[in-house]
This record gives C-alpha cells, structure tokens and sequence, in this order.
C-alpha cells in the first residue's frame, strides 16, 4: 500500500511563498517600506510646521523677518533676516547699546492682553 504524500508548510522550499512564487521576501522586508513610511511622515511633518509657524518667509529672499526670543527674564535675542543677511542681537537689561528716546510703556494686564501707552 502507497503512502500519500502530504505537502506541509514548513517542509517547502527555501524563499518561495504558499502562492508558488519564488522569492517570497525574508523577515525584513517590511522594515524596508516601515522605513519608507516613515521618510514620507517625516517630509508632511516638515511642510506641516512650515506652515503653522509661517515659517516658507525665512526661505523666500525678498520678505523680511524679526523674531524676539526670550532667553530668560533679562536677555532677549533678536533676530533679522533681510534678503541674504540674517543677523541676531542679545539685548539685556542692563547692557542696552545706542543712542534713543523712550516712546511708551507697554503693560500686560491681567486677561494676558498688552497694551501700549505713547508718551
């Protein structure tokens, strides 16, 4: 009496998949497109931001940009962007350089609103 041979999953060969196709792909291959995926969430996070903190005037030549940061309760740095040049200032508190007049106070009020007075 003849056995009939069974074809098990695991007795297949080497690289090729159920379909009977060959190279069948190895356990990384999905790294490959996760990889992939994860360039293209990275490039629309990028674009994203760009647009939220309108950010595309630092990349076009002819706009003008000044941002104020605050380094900490005394220092503030400013930074300028005209054209090619870009050039960033530290002012403190007590080192302000130059010559000028006081034009207004400004206050904050308590809703979080600033106002400014002129003299």
């Amino acid at each position: 009496m003849r056995r009939k041979r069974t074809s098990l999953r695991f007795m297949q060969p080497v690289g090729s998949d159920q379909r009977g196709r060959e190279d069948g792909g190895g356990p990384l291959t999905g790294v490959a497109n996760l990889f992939d995926v994860g360039l293209v969430f990275i490039v629309g996070l990028l674009v994203v931001l760009f647009n939220v903190f309108s950010l595309h005037e630092l990349l076009d030549q002819n706009s003008e940009v000044t941002i104020m940061k605050k380094l900490s309760e005394e220092e503030l740095e400013i930074i300028t962007k005209k054209g090619h040049k870009i050039e960033a200032r530290k002012v403190t508190k007590d080192k302000a350089k130059g010559r000028g007049e006081r034009l207004g106070t400004a206050y904050r009020l308590e809703d979080g609103t600033m106002v400014y007075v002129p003299n």
